[in-house]
Order: structure tokens, then C-alpha cells, then sequence
């Protein structure tokens, strides 16, 4: 098997690193920690103890700011006068989850409030000028757009014509102007003084929420009308929608939200979560932000790519568990469906590839008329793990056709459009995700000249995954105290990975095959000199590596505990192997 390229992070000097232990921190864990960006003791401690701080600095709003006095005011009207109010979101599950916080907050302040989530094959992203003004036939006064809306200027100014008030928060990067709306709460706008500009959508709703309960509280009219509802019950939305979302987890404020939402999910679940979390054979109590990103994420986001994000909307807002487990079990069989039509799709296009091509071509060009528009990201996604090199799949159209693309980071897939521009009816994205359009008849041009692009963009350069480690840590270092250290990282994730060990020269005790499949790796190993103790390590989808296994290896992995029958060892989750270096 090839190997991925190893980066070790420079270590830093042991005098550095001792600082730490003021503070309790070991030399892996700071080391950890400084690789994050947290290079002195006092910022890694504020880090560590985020969720500890939510009382203070980083889990209020920082002062008076205009946009949301002026969006809280306009609500608070809103509500007293009995004027119709849509919650208008986005299909996936960021935008879900705001959505169903940002109703369930104005409903305990007695609002005439309702959802509104667009169809992501008929309506597509963002405001429409069709739904605004059925809502404004409706009869609806205001509109809050939670996760969308930051680019929406000509569909806001329709609005504005039909009567409506927009209230405009999102978190997506802001364009030439921002919308001409009642009010457009974003933290990345210079004019929302807020520290914080790497929110998830659901964290800018949250905060929104946050102002407009402190007002309410100070309303006796609203407080007449009101409904219990504690803003902490909301941090379990926060946290699914901020992880599934890919929001920097190496953000303090983000860091803290996630913790404690985290922590209401494991102790006091809400029905529709309760649910899921029992479709997708979830341990109660035992969820992570690695559950939310590989089980409570992508069945939310299953109802938005092939039926209706509704869907996910009301399972999180069910009222008991009958309700729930109807809804989660529609989402179980949507994400079923799901994996389906994006491996078949997977597998569709590496037939191709295996008889029509050769396999290091530069980059991935596929479409067909069957594919999900829905899944397309996702196939193309996977054909990048598998082959390292850009990837575009389009849903084939009658006249025109619709793509998802993803990269790899020698290659910038945004600027590859740019220069295709004059092929596209529209495109956007960034460097390693986006997507176009395109006229069925400028589809051939259109590969032709992303192909060069492509050869040309990557020629000379070693086109092989790259494997971040943490820290160089000697065998004789591992133990479950260690282990416990570096769990006070969690939660994982986006920018805050679950850290990887590297370990040199040791000798393997025992190679061995496992799985159904035979594709998972089981290994024995000690130090270079057998003078060690002997430890296991598990490298899924590394079976390969027994047809040749050397005598010593270097192993990359991240460090656990497992429980087998009762009992507890060390083991190493190998990220990767290679035949050991000669030392230096």
C-alpha cells in the first residue's frame, strides 16, 4: 500500500513545554495544544476550560450591537401585534437546527411563528422570489432568515416590495454589498461588533435568541405570554448544527457550545434526538462530536438531499417519543437510501475510470442522468479519498446539468472555474468545494479544459494524502493516563482533530487480518529491542499491509482505551504505516 506523506509538527523546546505544567499539562498534550495555535500556557488553559467560562466573556453577547437591538425591537413588535413571522432556513442540518430553535424561541414569547425550508431540487439554496411572495400573500409581516440570505440582494429587495421585513442572520462569507434588509446580523459584517466571526449558522441564531429572551425578560407583556424555555435547552441544536456544519472547533466560543450542548444530548436527549440516536444503535450517553458528524449529521442532512428537509425539522421538534421515532425512523430509511445511490454512483464511476481511463489521470470528470442532485457532493467527495485528484460529478439535465466538485489541497477548484467561466451558466465555492451549471452543449469543452487545467496545475507535484502528526512519543510514554490527558481535547473536529501519535523502529509481534471482508488490520507490537511491553493496534481498511509487512515500522495512530469483555487495554487506531526510517 502507499503511504501517506507524514508532516511531524516542529517540536517545541522542553523549556517551552514545562511552562505548561502550571497548569497541569503534559508534554504531549501542550505540545497538542500548541499545534492548534494555543503557544502559551494561558491560552491553552482558557481553551481546556471553555465550557467552565460560558458565564463569563465568551458565552455572552459582547456589548450593544445595532443590527440585533434593531432585529430584536422589530420582533418584539412583531409579537405584541400579533403579526405572522416565518423562520425561513436552509435544508441542511445547520439550518435546520436554526430554524427549529429560532421557532421553538419565539413560540415560548407567544409569536405566530411558522417554518419555512426551502426544497433543495425545486427551490434550491437560499431566498426565492416564488416563496416570498406566497408568504406575503399569506399574510406574513416578517421573515428571519437563519444560515442563508447573506447574498440574497436582489430577492431581499423583492421582498421589501412585497411588503415583508427581513431580518437577515447567516454566517457565510459576506459579497460586494450586503442586503438592504430590516436588519443583517453576520459576524463576519465590521458592523455587528462582535468578537466571534467564525460562528455556525445555529450560533448566530443562538445569539439572536440570547438577546431577544433578555429583552423579553424585561417586558411585562412578554413575560405574561411567555412559556418556560431556558436558553441552555437550545445548546443541544447548537451543537449538532455548529459540528455538522464544519465550524472551527478550535474556537473557544464554538468550543463551549458544543461542550454543553454535548452534555444535554448525553443527559437529557430531546424526544426526536433520543430517537436517532436509537435508529443509529448510538450507546445513550456515550455521543460525541464524532457522533454527530458520522451519525446524528448526515441522517438530518439525508431529508434535505432526496425529500424534504421538513423532515429533519420536525423530528427535532417532536414532543414526545412516539413522534420521534416516527421521524427517525423516515430519516433511518432516507439515509439507507442515501448510501445506496451514493455508492452506486462511487462505483459507477470507478468502472469507468478502470476501463476507459488510466488511473492517474488528473482529474475526475463524471455525469449521468440517474445521479441524485442531491448526492453528487458526496460521490465526489469520496472519489477524491480514493483517488487524490479533483473530482467532478454532474446531474445530467435535459439542456443543462448541474455539478458538485471537490479537490485536493495542490488544487485550487474555484479558480479552475474562474478560468471556465465563459462555459458556465453560474458557479461559486471555494478552494477544495463548489459547484456550476452548465449547457449540456459546453460539457465536452468544459472537461476538455479542466482537464489541462488540472495537468497543468499538478505536474511535478507528489500527489499523495498528507498525514498531520501531533507529536514523535516513544512507546514506553503510552498509558491510559495519557490517554485521559489528550481526552480534555474533545470535542474533535473541524480544526481541532482527535491528535495522532507517531511511534518509531517497533517490531511486529503479530500481523493478522480481520472484518468480513479481511480488510482491517490487527497488530502485536513492541520496541525495536522486544524490551518493552507488547501492544495492540487496530488499522481499519490497512489489511493490505500483512501480503508485506516489514520486520520494523513507524505507525501513526491515535491513542485509546479498549474494552473488550470487561477488560481495558491500550491500543493504537493506526492512521497509517510505513517501514520504519533508519534512525538518524
Amino acid at each position: 500500500m502507499l503511504s501517506k506523506k507524514w508532516v511531524l509538527k516542529p517540536a517545541s523546546p522542553p523549556g517551552h513545554l514545562k511552562q505548561y505544567q502550571r497548569y497541569n499539562i503534559g508534554p504531549e498534550l501542550a505540545q497538542v495544544l500548541i499545534n492548534r495555535g494555543f503557544d502559551s500556557p494561558e491560552l491553552a488553559r482558557d481553551f481546556l476550560r471553555a465550557a467552565d467560562l460560558s458565564g463569563g466573556r465568551y458565552l455572552n453577547i459582547k456589548g450593544k450591537t445595532r443590527p440585533i437591538d434593531r432585529a430584536v425591537s422589530r420582533l418584539v413588535n412583531a409579537i405584541k401585534g400579533r403579526e405572522k413571522i416565518v423562520v425561513y432556513g436552509d435544508f441542511d442540518a445547520d439550518g435546520v437546527t436554526s430554524t427549529v430553535l429560532l421557532v421553538q424561541a419565539l413560540r415560548s414569547l407567544g409569536a405566530d411563528v411558522e417554518p419555512y425550508i426551502p426544497n433543495r431540487i425545486d427551490e434550491g439554496y437560499g431566498l426565492n422570489n416564488e416563496a416570498l411572495e406566497s408568504l406575503a400573500k399569506e399574510g406574513v409581516r416578517v421573515v428571519v432568515t437563519v444560515d442563508c440570505g447573506i447574498r440574497s440582494i436582489e430577492e431581499v429587495k423583492f421582498g421589501n416590495s412585497q411588503g415583508l421585513d427581513l431580518i437577515v442572520t447567516d454566517h457565510h462569507s459576506i459579497g460586494p454589498e450586503l442586503p438592504q434588509a430590516y436588519a443583517v446580523i453576520n459576524p463576519k459584517d465590521v458592523g455587528w461588533s462582535y468578537a466571534e466571526d467564525m460562528l455556525a449558522g445555529v450560533g448566530v441564531a443562538y445569539r439572536v435568541v440570547e438577546a431577544l429572551l433578555m429583552v423579553a425578560g424585561h417586558n411585562r407583556k412578554l413575560r405574561e405570554k411567555r412559556q418556560p424555555l431556558e436558553l441552555e435547552s437550545l445548546l443541544d441544536l447548537v451543537a449538532i448544527g455548529t459540528v455538522a456544519d464544519l465550524a472551527p472547533l478550535n474556537r473557544i466560543e464554538n468550543r463551549a457550545l458544543v461542550q454543553r450542548g454535548l452534555e444535554l444530548i448525553n443527559q437529557k436527549p430531546r424526544p426526536g434526538i433520543k430517537a436517532l440516536l436509537e435508529v443509529a444503535g448510538v450507546k445513550p450517553g456515550s455521543v460525541t462530536a464524532m457522533t454527530i458528524g458520522y451519525a446524528i449529521g448526515p441522517r438530518i442532512n439525508a431529508a434535505g438531499r432526496l425529500d424534504s428537509a421538513m423532515i429533519a425539522y420536525n423530528l427535532l421538534a417532536a414532543k414526545d417519543e412516539a413522534e420521534g421515532k416516527q421521524w427517525a425512523e423516515r430519516l433511518q430509511d432516507l439515509n439507507l437510501r442515501r448510501q445506496d445511490l451514493t455508492r452506486a454512483a462511487q462505483e459507477k464511476i470507478r468502472a469507468k475510470i478502470e476501463v476507459e481511463t488510466k488511473r492517474d489521470l488528473p482529474l475526475i470528470f463524471a455525469g449521468d442522468r440517474d445521479f441524485q442532485p442531491g448526492i453528487v457532493g458526496l460521490v465526489a467527495g469520496r472519489l477524491v479519498e480514493e483517488y487524490f485528484r479533483p473530482a467532478v460529478v454532474m446531474e445530467l439535465g435535459e439542456t443543462e446539468s448541474r455539478a458538485s466538485c471537490r479537490s485536493i489541497p495542490q488544487f485550487d477548484i474555484t479558480r479552475a472555474l474562474d478560468q471556465c467561466a465563459d462555459m458556465l451558466v453560474r458557479h461559486g465555492g471555494h478552494a477544495q468545494a463548489a459547484g456550476f451549471t452548465v449547457l449540456n452543449g459546453n460539457i465536452d469543452r468544459l472537461k476538455e479544459r479542466l482537464m489541462a487545467l488540472a495537468e497543468s496545475g499538478l505536474a511535478g507535484q507528489e500527489l499523495r494524502p498528507m498525514l498531520e502528526v501531533d507529536v514523535d512519543v516513544p512507546l514506553d510514554r503510552l498509558s491510559e493516563g495519557l490517554v485521559m490527558e489528550l481526552q480534555q481535547l474533545e470535542p474533535t473536529g473541524h480544526m481541532n482533530p482527535a491528535p495522532v501519535l507517531m511511534s518509531r523502529r517497533l517490531r511486529v509481534v503479530e500481523a493478522r487480518t480481520v472484518g468480513k471482508d479481511s480488510s482491517h488490520l490487527k497488530l502485536k507490537v513492541t520496541d525495536e529491542h522486544r524490551e518493552g511491553r507488547v501492544i495492540d493496534a487496530i488499522g481499519f481498511g490497512l489489511g493490505e499491509w500483512t501480503e508485506n509487512m516489514p520486520g520494523l515500522i513507524d505507525v501513526a495512530y491515535q491513542l485509546e482505551i479498549n474494552i473488550w469483555n470487561g477488560s481495558r487495554s491500550l491500543q493504537l487506531n493506526l492512521q497509517d504505516i510505513r517501514p520504519a526510517e533508519q534512525p538518524e
